[in-house]
């Protein structure tokens, strides 16, 4: 069974969030929620979250994928945090999947894996970074490799379908995609 972790900070967005729980486990995919801090996580819309394990519990486990929501300053927190930097720098080295969506591809740029990429954000939060090495892309989705990256809360679902397509195909995408009635 495919898996993929999604660190939790203090002001994630809490559409994204949620999102990407909802369709991954539709899906079929182990989902597993990590709060970078013990206890109720709360979203930057004051939804409160219980993750399914604190982040160090879970960080000698091998995932697919780790999906960094958005939202601030929850993904200032994911950008600071030496243990989600380790994290991402691992995954890439291993060859497995790391997104993020809205402003949370400023962690994925912190760690160095938008170098060389395309890549998309909430609008302007990549550009205050002066990437030079980076090929900012207009675009709900943008997949470069294993990077993918998305541009905010309305782009929530379309990312977690690419996710859901990418981890376990197009038929089971079509069928999740089929349920929302979208």
């Amino acid at each position: 069974m495919a898996s993929v972790l999604i660190p939790l900070a203090p002001g994630f967005e809490d559409l994204e969030a949620v999102t990407l729980v909802d369709l991954l486990r539709r899906a079929g995919i182990e989902v597993v929620t990590a709060g970078l801090q013990r206890g109720l996580i709360e979203g930057s819309r004051g939804t409160r979250i219980e993750p399914d394990a604190y982040l160090d519990e879970v960080l000698t486990r091998d995932f697919d994928l780790v999906a960094l929501p958005g939202g601030l300053p929850g993904a200032e927190h994911l950008r600071d945090d030496a243990r989600v930097q380790a994290l991402l720098k691992r995954m890439a080295a291993a060859g497995r999947y790391t997104t993020a969506i809205c402003a949370a591809p400023m962690a994925l740029a912190q760690a160095g894996l938008l170098d060389g990429k395309r890549a998309t954000a909430y609008p302007g939060v990549l550009e205050k970074l002066k990437l030079s090495d980076t090929f900012i892309q207009p675009g709900a989705v943008v997949v470069d490799g294993k990077v993918v990256t998305s541009m905010g809360p309305g782009t929530a679902m379309d990312f977690a379908l690419t996710l859901v397509e990418l981890l376990v195909g197009a038929d089971v995408r079509r069928q999740v995609e089929n349920g929302l009635v979208r």
